[in-house]
């Protein structure tokens, strides 16, 4: 019975001092790994405060639009960075939000480059579908009003033009012109923009001076579509049904068509009370 006692008294001594053995070795692991990650942060935190990880000129910057590369002057005239400051201390999102809110820039993205070190920024430029003139208030010089001109991208967002010519100095403007308010246009752009553009007849202008009747000007003359509303492509429909209209009338004597009802064209004549009333559009 003492030998039973002596041996469970000497297991248990030994399980105690393995234990303590364990607890010991825990505890050089867990300083060993508190020494090695605060070297690990130290060394990154000495890496990051080098000169090398500095953002000093506007060549480090390297900005693309699609697949173009943008000048490093294109670059300096869009980005509000000084020079030189660390890398680290540049916020990408910032950057990005600034962008985006130029009026040229419809999306960017700006991340970090570590080798060599910089910024890549890519760039969704806003590629303009109209040239817009819009009228307000008057010159006190010549007592006339004020012409401001702009460009329209198909989703309806202005761009100043000296802007844009800026940046891209030997582009072509867009050969449609939009006339009249932006807010009396705007919140249909696209839908008159995704019209206009399937049309087959070339429309050279819209005119939105007068909200009751939108005009367009296009190589058959002069076509009036009255409020713009839902009927709208299908009045572009009936337009481009009459595009042979020119080999049946002479095109100096037709004033304007009138599509306000598509059901029913109509091409008003030069000549007093001359007006001719189509059944069908495909009559004409």
């Amino acid at each position: 019975m003492a030998g039973i006692i002596s041996v469970s008294r000497t297991d248990l001594a030994q399980r105690r001092k393995k234990l303590r053995r364990q607890r010991q070795m825990k505890i050089i692991q867990a300083i060993w790994r508190t020494f090695a990650i605060t070297g690990f942060a130290g060394g990154l935190l000495w890496v990051a405060v080098q000169p090398v990880w500095v953002l000093k000129t506007p060549k480090q910057v390297v900005m693309k639009s699609g697949n173009q590369l943008l000048s490093d002057e294109t670059a300096k005239s869009l980005l509000a960075l000084s020079y030189p400051q660390s890398l680290w201390r540049i916020e990408p999102e910032a950057i990005a939000n600034s962008l985006k809110k130029q009026p040229t820039i419809a999306q960017a993205i700006v991340r970090r480059r570590l080798f060599p070190p910089g910024l890549n920024i890519e760039i969704q430029e806003r590629v303009p579908v109209a040239v817009t003139q819009t009228a307000s208030g008057q010159n006190q010089d010549t007592g006339n009003k004020k012409i401001t001109i702009g460009l329209l991208d198909a989703s309806g967002a202005w761009i100043p033009l000296e802007k844009y010519t800026s940046l891209h100095p030997t582009r072509k403007l867009p050969s449609l012109r939009v006339m009249g308010v932006p807010k009396q246009y705007c919140p249909y752009w696209t839908q008159l923009h995704q019209a206009i553009s399937q049309s087959p007849i070339k429309i050279i202008e819209i005119d939105c001076q007068n909200p009751a009747n939108l005009v367009l000007k296009t190589e058959l003359g002069k076509v009036h579509l009255g409020v713009l509303g839902s009927q709208l492509p299908e009045q572009i429909k009936v337009l481009a049904q009459m595009r042979h209209l020119s080999a049946k009338l002479n095109s100096e004597q037709i004033e304007y068509i009138d599509l306000k009802n598509p059901e029913f064209p109509l091409v008003q004549m030069n000549q007093k009370d001359q007006k001719l009333t189509p059944k069908t559009p495909k009559n004409i």
